[in-house]
């Protein structure tokens, strides 16, 4: 995929040296809150300040590079009344703009839906949209299958 003058690649992260590698676990660790300074985190992964910042700047999981584009969701929802909506506000919320909404048939209680979002105006990241669609009661599993 190429972004102006910068072109980026989906590697698998077993073949990634461990110093970039424990870059995206400190920054995953400072992203999740559990730490709060770099200080603090680059101690717990094991790897120098300089290490990191040399390498912060280029590398990103997979659901950063869904910023300012399309992304469709995958859902396993409860049968109850006003879970897809409460979905559809929380992406609302955050500034999510939904293009597509699609819903099976319920079998045995669980409905299969999926939602495409335009994310140009997400106010946080794909991994935080997806954690706080999770806290929502009668989300059973969330994916994301697609970017565009």
């Amino acid at each position: 995929m190429q972004s102006k003058d910068k072109t980026f690649y989906i590697i698998s992260e077993d073949i990634l040296p461990e110093p970039i590698y424990k870059t995206l676990l400190v920054k995953e660790l400072l992203l999740k809150g559990e730490i709060k300074t770099v200080n603090e985190a680059v101690k717990i992964i094991g790897i120098s300040r300089s290490v990191y910042y040399k390498y912060k700047d280029g590398i990103f999981p997979f659901y950063e590079a869904t910023d300012k584009r399309i992304v469709t969701l995958s859902l396993l929802l409860d049968n109850q009344s006003g879970v897809l909506s409460s979905i559809l506000n929380t992406i609302a919320k955050y500034g999510g703009n939904i293009l597509t909404i699609n819903q099976g048939i319920p079998l045995q209680g669980i409905a299969n839906a999926s939602v495409s979002v335009e994310t140009i105006e997400l106010s946080v990241d794909m991994l935080e949209l997806i954690n706080k669609l999770n806290e929502i009661p009668g989300v059973r599993k969330i994916e994301m299958v697609c970017k565009e």
